[in-house]
């Protein structure tokens, strides 16, 4: 299996997992404080979750507290029930590495409305089949990536970052720090960028100014600013 750009396809998802041995443990989230959770709650101690625990915030928030709480609390045997898959990753990549995590550590996964039980043989192949649509997604997206690269050089456009400074901004740059008046400080603060740009763009001030000096012509001194 290719281990590239996210979770590969997890032979565990394949892998029974011991059938109800443990808990059901539940897990629900709504994305702002102005939605209530009731709902989630209600289907969740319907299923016979023993213990339930929740998040109010957006799913594409990293920090999750209570889900990291609650991966933490489950145990071999265990079940983490959901009422529905997005309420538990924050993209399919996500939910696929969550639940491959779980069944290594032998524990299931259902979720309610999708009616996925990854203890069950159907359940597996679900997510079995998720990753492999998943794979193929990162791989027509790596593939439209390297083709449209292709397309912009053959075109001749510029790839990466533009410069931070333009060459004329690097002549004049250079000019001004032939003056011993000038600081960098100052010559970075009139051209809006950094002293490290400054030294990235003029690689000579390494060898001391002096250089510089003797092979640039000189400018009026930099107003020094606030």
């Amino acid at each position: 299996m290719t281990d590239h750009a996210g979770p590969a396809l997890d032979d565990e998802l394949l892998l029974p997992v011991p059938a109800a041995a443990g808990a059901l443990v539940g897990y629900g989230r709504v994305s702002t404080r102005d939605q209530h959770l009731d709902r989630q709650l209600t289907a969740l101690n319907a299923a016979g979750c023993v213990r339930v625990f929740t998040d109010k915030l957006s799913g594409r928030k990293v920090d999750r507290p209570q889900l990291w709480a609650c991966l933490d609390y489950l145990r071999p045997g265990d079940v983490l029930v959901v009422v529905s898959l997005d309420r538990l990753g924050r993209s399919l990549d996500d939910l696929l590495a969550i639940v491959g995590g779980l069944r290594r550590r032998g524990i299931g996964f259902r979720s309610l409305n999708e009616s996925i039980d990854t203890t069950t043989a159907g359940g597996r192949l679900v997510f079995h089949l998720f990753a492999s649509l998943a794979e193929f997604i990162r791989e027509l997206i790596v593939e439209g990536t390297r083709d449209g690269l292709a397309a912009a050089r053959a075109r001749g456009q510029r790839l990466g970052r533009p410069p931070a400074l333009t060459s004329e901004q690097v002549q004049h740059a250079r000019a001004l720090l032939a003056n011993p008046a000038n600081t960098i400080a100052s010559i970075a603060r009139l051209l809006g960028v950094s002293r490290a740009t400054i030294h990235a763009h003029v690689p000579e001030l390494a060898q001391g100014r002096d250089a510089l000096a003797s092979a640039t012509p000189s400018l009026p001194a930099a107003s020094p600013g606030r």
